[in-house]
């Protein structure tokens, strides 16, 4: 059986219902306010299939009379019902000033869990996502906040590279080089080839610091890409995928082709030289 939605969707809902405030409002009472919400350090929140991510989600928080606590503070989906498998697991407040706090909330995200949080695709979790709950004054002030601290979760992806010389004689640089793209699929928990999407190839001269982007070559149904070209001089080769709204950029290790010196070889043996002056 399935899960479904999370307290940022279904508790914020109720509680504005109750308020009769807009889901897309906050509602309260008094002057406390949360003045700025950064999550993840204004960064992609990226997950896979196995490993539990964690990020902070820190929020500045004023009142007149000082800062209590912070109630609450869930991560949801701002675009979609599913929710997805975050929890908060602690929140910590620093005292500022009499007036301000700057409260951190550490939340984690468990790929296993996300299959039963919705009827549906739990694919669909990826995109917007917001910081919903609600804050404390010492005077009793009171402030429910939703879609603060604003994110993006994205499906983490995979990119692998093969570069290799189809032919290692004559003067000949030419260099194929393939890859596949995959991503994470959190229905099935495993990475899927990735299809339709646009990689860049990029090479980086031996000695050099840096890669440039040599063309772009598009995936295909498989998420497999492969493309010949000429290389320049020796050097490592990568496929690097800037991402989507949905799914995270990601560069394949690199792969390196060298050139030697160009050696030339007689087609016929030595013979040795035979004295014909005598008779």
């Amino acid at each position: 059986m399935r899960r479904h939605v999370l307290w940022g969707t279904v508790a914020a809902s109720v509680v504005m219902a109750v308020l009769g405030a807009s889901p897309a409002q906050a509602e309260g009472r008094g002057d406390i306010r949360v003045v700025k919400g950064v999550a993840n350090n204004g960064k992609s929140v990226v997950v896979g299939t196995g490993a539990v991510v964690t990020f902070p989600v820190r929020l500045t928080v004023k009142d007149n009379s000082g800062v209590k606590r912070v109630e609450r503070a869930d991560a949801s989906s701002t675009h979609s019902t599913i929710g997805g498998p975050a929890e908060t697991v602690g929140i910590t407040c620093k005292k500022l000033s009499s007036t301000t706090s700057d409260c951190t909330a550490t939340i984690r995200i468990v790929p296993a869990w996300f299959p039963g949080y919705s009827d549906h695709n739990a694919n669909e979790a990826a995109g917007d996502w917001g910081v919903y709950g609600n804050v404390q004054a010492n005077d009793g002030d009171y402030w429910i906040f939703d879609a603060l601290a604003p994110f993006t979760l994205k499906r983490a992806a995979t990119l692998k590279v093969s570069a290799t010389r189809p032919s290692l004689f004559g003067t000949s640089r030419q260099v194929r080089v393939t890859g596949a793209l995959a991503r994470a699929d959190w229905e099935a928990l495993k990475y899927r080839g990735y299809g339709g999407q646009s990689v860049k190839l990029q090479f980086r001269k031996t000695g050099a610091a840096s890669y440039t982007t040599v063309k772009t070559v598009r995936t295909n149904s498989a998420g497999q890409v492969s493309t010949t070209v000429t290389a320049p001089a020796s050097g490592t080769w990568r496929w690097y995928y800037p991402g989507t709204s949905t799914t995270s950029q990601t560069a394949s290790a690199g792969d390196t082709v060298s050139f030697g010196p160009l050696v030339m070889r007689s087609s016929a043996a030595k013979l040795p030289l035979r004295d014909v002056s005598a008779g």
